[in-house]
Parts: structure tokens; C-alpha cells; sequence
């Protein structure tokens, strides 16, 4: 790189988690600056909070900055979105329309219709979008991934996929809590929306495979809750596959668990996130194999993202990191009017819009008894 990206971010003020998460990442590899914000719902709140940050330009709301950013010659050429999910749609067409890349927490949106639309804006314009399955960029995600595309457990039967965590086994009056339990906000899937999307997006991303129906059973344990805290799903893919995820945020002792097991013909691959950096393959009838990141055995996939000596650990944020820098990559060829690196692997609108669609087909088949339901109704 040449120059350093121009960021900006909407959402991501004071006291918002994934903001500061977003602003390690990007700035990790060095390759993007943040330069632009409207952090907060309040025009006195973003302020506050740009200037905290020492930011160049603070902005009261984003349609401003998208408007005045847009005219710049030194305006900002991508945008983070870290709000809650009713406020992604609008904030991403109102910068893609003037030519600024979106950088998209997830889920894509609150709706399915809204996804919808935001697909056709994408598919309209020249600007970029990217979706932020951060647990896509883990360097033994990235392996186990190759591995399966060089037949390494031959045609895959069962796909295995959890997310559990226990952090709203009680109903809470947090700022994270209050936004994700609310309908409004969070769109009409809890726990399926915010975790279960990562664990459908992990599944079909190292498996290779597309969900083509599921058969789901939602509940909302907790007293007065509007929104599902606990799934189980059944799996159908394309050929003959078969799987189960489970997401749960009311389940203790869990604290951010994680976990893809891949069963095929020939071996099987198990991974969690909370052992990031180790990867068990078993071919079968053989002993279990231990791969590490860095270690022997490790593939070009996993050293492509591979920052320290074996041993050390790496995790959560350098996931984050290496998906920004796949993204800066991407960013900087478009610059260029040249084809990124084929190396490079980010989510796309269209992985967003295949989240939704699990969201409601979720909602859809729990509310019919648990009826097997398309992902593709229309």
C-alpha cells in the first residue's frame, strides 16, 4: 500500500463494544486511517465521542457525512457500520450512492425486505460492500476450509455447528442487552440473528456447501422477552448432507462457545473459537491429529494470516484484523481498476442476504411447528 485508507465510522461511540473492536482492527495492519465519524443516535453524543477520539471530522448524523464526505477530495473512501441492525440499511445506501465503500457489521439488516433492497443498491453502484463474519478470517477457519476443498475428509454427511453463551440467562438492563432483546431493533430473531447467523456463515463458509432447507424449534426463556435467546435447527444442504445448529444465549458456563465439527467420507475436522489457534483432523480409523496455527503441519492458507511464532496466541482481534486486511486488499485494487488477489476471501452482500434468509426461515418454520422450510421462498 501506498496510502493509507480513508475510514470513516457510524455508530461505535461511548460505551459501544464493537466499535472500539473495529477501530484495533482496521488500524492493525496499518492500512487504514480513521478519519470521519457520526458515533452515536444523538448529535451531542457523536460529538462528544468523535472528540474523544481526536477525530478529523465529526459529524452530528450520517446522512450528513455521507453527503459532505461525498463531496470531498479527501473524503473518506470506506465506511464501518457498527449500529444496531435497523439502523444498517439506510446508513449503507446513503454512502454506497456516493461512491464510498461499506464495511457492515452483521447481520446485514433487520429485515429481509431491506436486505433485499440493499442488494439491488450494491449490484447498482461501483462501490464496495463487505460484511463482517469475522470468524471467517481465523487462519485454522482458513485451513480447515482448504482442506475440505482438496478432499482432504472426502464428500461431507454431517456438518456440526454451535454458538453458545449464557450472558442473558437473566433479563438485563445493559445498553448491549436492551438493543439485541428489542424487535425493533435486533429484527424479529434473537439469539439466531446474533449468533446463529456467525454459526450458519461459518458452517456453509468452511464447508463449502449452501442450506437448502431447515426445520427450526425457537424459544425465549426468559420472562417477557420478545425475541428467541435459545435454537435448535435441523440442516438440509445441497447433495446429501445433513446438520444440526444450536445457538444459545442462555445456556451456563458458556461464555463464547463457538464450535464447527466437519464429518466426511474419509475424516473429520473439529475447531472452536476459543481454542482458536488449534484444528483436530482425524482420518478415519487413524488417531486424531492436532494442527496449529504456525505449527507443523499448518497449510499456506493458515500462514497467510499467521502473525507469531507457533505457541503464541492469537485470537478474537487479529480474526477481526486479518479480515481487514483482506478487505484493504480488495479496496486497493479497486483503486487500481485491477482483480483482487484470489487469495482474498471476504463476506459479501450476498453472504448478508443468505443470513437473512436463515433468520426467516427460522422464524417461519418455528411459528409452523418446525415444518421444513426453504431458504429461498421466493
Amino acid at each position: 500500500m501506498t496510502d493509507r485508507i480513508r475510514l470513516g465510522m457510524v455508530g461505535g461511540g461511548q460505551d459501544a463494544f464493537i466499535g472500539a473492536v473495529h477501530r484495533i482492527a482496521a488500524r492493525l495492519d496499518d492500512q487504514f486511517e480513521l478519519v470521519a465519524g457520526a458515533l452515536s443516535s444523538t448529535p451531542e453524543k457523536a460529538r462528544a465521542s468523535g472528540h474523544a477520539l481526536g477525530l478529523p471530522r465529526v459529524y452530528p448524523d450520517y446522512k450528513h457525512m455521507a453527503r459532505q464526505e461525498g463531496k470531498r477530495d479527501d473524503g473518506i473512501e470506506a465506511v464501518v457500520i457498527v449500529t444496531p441492525n435497523n439502523v444498517h440499511f439506510d446508513p449503507a445506501r446513503s454512502f454506497l450512492r456516493q461512491g464510498i465503500h461499506v464495511i457492515c457489521d452483521k447481520p446485514l439488516t433487520h429485515t429481509l425486505a431491506s436486505a433485499k433492497k440493499l442488494v439491488k443498491e450494491v449490484a447498482a453502484l461501483d462501490a464496495l460492500f463487505f460484511l463482517t463474519h469475522n470468524y471467517t478470517a481465523y487462519p485454522m477457519i482458513r485451513q480447515a476450509r482448504a482442506m475440505i476443498a482438496d478432499g482432504q475428509i472426502g464428500e461431507i454427511r454431517v456438518v456440526q455447528v454451535e454458538y453458545a453463551q449464557d450472558w442473558l440467562s437473566e433479563d438485563i438492563d445493559t445498553k448491549q442487552a436492551q438493543w439485541r432483546t428489542d424487535p425493533a431493533r435486533s429484527g424479529s430473531g434473537g439469539s439466531i440473528g446474533d449468533i446463529g447467523t456467525h454459526a450458519f456463515n461459518l458452517a456453509c463458509f468452511v464447508s463449502g456447501l449452501k442450506v437448502e432447507e431447515l426445520s427450526a424449534e425457537l424459544h425465549g426463556y426468559v420472562p417477557d422477552r420478545m425475541v428467541d435467546d435459545n435454537a435448535h435447527i435441523m440442516l438440509r444442504f445441497e447433495g446429501l448432507a445433513r446438520g444440526m445448529l444450536w445457538a444459545s444465549q442462555v445456556a451456563p458456563g458458556n461464555e463464547n462457545g463457538l464450535r464447527l465439527r466437519i464429518y466426511g467420507e474419509t475424516g473429520g475436522l473439529e475447531w472452536s473459537q476459543e481454542e482458536p489457534n488449534r484444528l483436530w483432523f482425524t482420518r478415519f480409523g487413524e488417531p486424531k491429529q492436532l494442527l496449529t496455527r504456525g505449527g507443523a503441519g499448518a497449510w499456506p492458507e493458515a500462514a497467510r494470516f499467521t502473525r507469531v511464532p507457533s505457541g503464541l496466541p492469537e485470537g478474537y482481534l487479529e480474526g477481526f484484523a486479518n479480515l481487514y486486511s483482506d478487505i484493504a486488499q480488495v479496496i486497493c485494487a479497486h483503486r487500481a481498476g485491477q482483480a483482487p488477489d484470489p487469495a482474498v476471501s471476504y463476506p459479501t452482500v450476498q453472504d448478508g442476504l443468505a443470513g437473512m434468509r436463515f433468520i426467516d426461515a427460522c422464524l417461519r418454520s418455528s411459528a409452523q411447528n418446525s415444518q421444513w422450510m426453504p431458504l429461498q421462498p421466493d
